[in-house]
C-alpha cells in the first residue's frame, strides 16, 4: 500500500506539474512582429534614356535626331531636394552656324509640401545652361534661369515657370512664362511577368515670350509608356501652333511642327 500510494502521489505531482508547463506555455506571448525600417534621411536617383529626339516644349531641340539624356536627383524626407540633368542638342547651331554648343545642362532645386487628400506643393528654382563657344557679340546668351510652381494631386498637375533672366536668347524677355497642365494616369498596374504598368501621359502648355509675343505658342503631347523587363519604354506625339516661318531652321526644317518620339529609360 505504501508503494502504491507513492506512485499514486508522483503521478500526481508529475501531471500538476505538467499542468502548470501547458498553463506557463500558453501565457507566453508570440515573438513581436520585425519593426519596419525607418525612412533614410536621403534618397538618391537617377536615370538615364535613349531618344529618338528630344522634344521640349514642343519645340525639337535635336533637329528630328537621336538624343542620349540622363540625370540624378538627391532628396530629403523633409522634402528638400536638389538634381541635375542633361542631354545633347543641336538648336542653337542649327540657327547659327557660327554658334557650337551642343549641350544642354540643367540645374535644379527646390521643396515639396506634402498636404491633406494627396495634395503635394513643389516650388523650386531651375537653370538651363548651354556650355558651348558663341561669336563675338552674340547677347543674349541662352542661358536661362527660372522659378517654378507646381500643384499636384494624385494623376495631375498644374505648373507655372517664371523667367527672372532673359528667355533661351531672346532678348528683353525676362518676364516671360510658361504654364502648363499634365496628366500620367496609370492605366495598369502590372500586365504580365515582362511588362509592367501601363500609363497615359497627356500634357498642354503656353509660352509666352515678353518682347517677342510673336514667337508665343501653344503645344500640347499625348502619349503612352510602360515597363518592360525594369526598363520604361514609350511613345508621344507632340505639336504646338507656333508660327512656322519664325521657327523654321537653316536646314528648312519646321521645328515647332507635329513630332514623334519613341524612348527607352532606365531609372536606378
Amino acid at each position: 500500500m505504501i508503494e502504491k500510494r507513492s506512485l499514486r502521489s508522483s503521478l500526481a505531482a508529475a501531471a500538476l506539474a505538467a499542468a502548470f508547463a501547458g498553463s506557463a506555455l500558453a501565457q507566453t506571448p508570440p515573438p513581436a512582429a520585425a519593426a519596419p525600417a525607418p525612412e533614410p534621411d536621403w534618397s538618391f536617383t537617377g536615370n538615364v534614356g535613349l531618344y529618338s529626339q528630344y522634344v521640349f516644349r514642343g519645340i525639337s531641340q535635336t533637329n528630328e535626331k537621336p538624343a542620349i539624356q540622363g540625370g540624378f536627383d538627391l532628396g530629403h524626407k523633409s522634402g528638400f531636394y536638389v538634381g541635375t540633368w542633361a542631354s545633347n542638342i543641336s538648336w542653337l547651331s542649327d540657327g547659327n552656324p557660327d554658334v557650337s554648343a551642343s549641350m544642354e545642362w540643367d540645374f535644379y532645386g527646390g521643396y515639396k509640401l506634402s498636404l491633406p487628400q494627396d495634395f503635394v506643393v513643389d516650388l523650386g528654382v531651375l537653370y538651363y545652361w548651354y556650355p558651348g563657344s558663341y561669336p563675338s557679340g552674340y547677347s543674349p546668351k541662352p542661358n536661362t534661369t527660372e522659378l517654378y510652381a507646381a500643384l499636384n494631386w494624385k494623376m495631375l498637375q498644374a505648373k507655372y515657370s517664371y523667367a527672372v533672366s532673359d528667355t533661351f536668347g531672346f532678348p528683353n524677355s525676362d518676364g516671360s512664362y510658361y504654364v502648363e497642365g499634365n496628366l500620367n494616369w496609370d492605366l495598369v498596374d502590372k500586365v504580365n511577368d515582362y511588362f509592367g504598368k501601363v500609363t497615359l501621359i497627356g500634357h498642354v502648355g503656353y509660352q509666352s515670350y515678353k518682347s517677342n509675343g510673336a514667337y508665343s505658342y501653344t503645344d500640347w503631347k499625348a502619349g503612352v509608356s510602360t515597363d518592360l523587363l525594369g526598363v520604361t519604354v514609350g511613345f508621344a506625339v507632340t505639336g504646338t501652333d507656333g508660327d512656322a516661318a519664325l521657327y523654321t531652321n537653316r536646314f528648312g526644317k519646321d521645328i515647332s511642327d507635329t513630332q514623334y518620339v519613341v524612348w527607352a529609360q532606365k531609372t536606378f
